[in-house]
């Protein structure tokens, strides 16, 4: 099982998202994948992801997570056992989004949400300080990521399988040539039996 968590103001309809799926599509393997809408609470967030995976073996689960989506994945690995795919992880968020409390939209539906101070509170409760198992993560940090450092990624990960990409964006839109190493990755499971 593939467990899709989008990032900051995004959703399942991000470009990586929907890369994913028509791949897993295309593989014969659609079913595979969940990918929620994430509410804005980093705790109904995490509480949605551990309600989706409940009762899934740690061994046949891999999350995905892109930016927040990355914190809450690293969060999620941590707390169950399963592996994690990182894509431009966001590793301080609770310093990064606070010039987002208030309102704002989302980037592919423009609908309104409040971001609360109260969610600072909550970033900070799931915050990972160290990883204890780097063979359950891999890392794609983009150098030309224009949101986050991805020295701080590579940092925040050592140990776990780490592709620096040269240049790219945030959004990583060569998602595509990295399918296969993601896809890779989601498959092992003999080293956590």
């Amino acid at each position: 099982m593939i467990l899709y968590l989008h990032g900051f103001r995004s959703s399942p309809q991000s470009f990586k998202a929907r890369v994913l799926a028509q791949h897993l599509q295309t593989l014969g393997r659609a079913a595979e994948l969940i990918c929620p809408q994430l509410p804005a609470s980093p705790r109904a967030a995490i509480a949605l992801a551990q309600q989706l995976v409940a009762g899934v073996d740690p061994v046949d689960l891999t999350v995905i997570g892109s930016s927040l989506g990355g914190f809450y994945a690293t969060w999620l690995a941590e707390q169950i056992g399963c592996r994690a795919v990182l894509l431009n992880p966001a590793v301080t968020p609770l310093h990064d989004l606070k010039k987002y409390i208030g309102s704002t939209t989302q980037f592919h539906s423009d609908e309104p949400f409040d971001f609360k101070p109260e969610y600072i509170d909550e970033l900070a409760a799931l915050a990972v300080e160290c990883i204890t198992r780097p063979s359950r993560y891999l890392l794609l940090a983009a150098t030309g990521d224009e949101v986050l450092d991805w020295r701080q990624m590579v940092e925040h990960y050592p140990g776990a399988q780490q592709h620096v990409i040269s240049g790219s964006d945030h959004g990583i839109s060569e998602f595509p040539d990295y399918l296969d190493e993601v896809l890779a990755f989601c498959d092992r499971a003999a080293e956590l039996r």
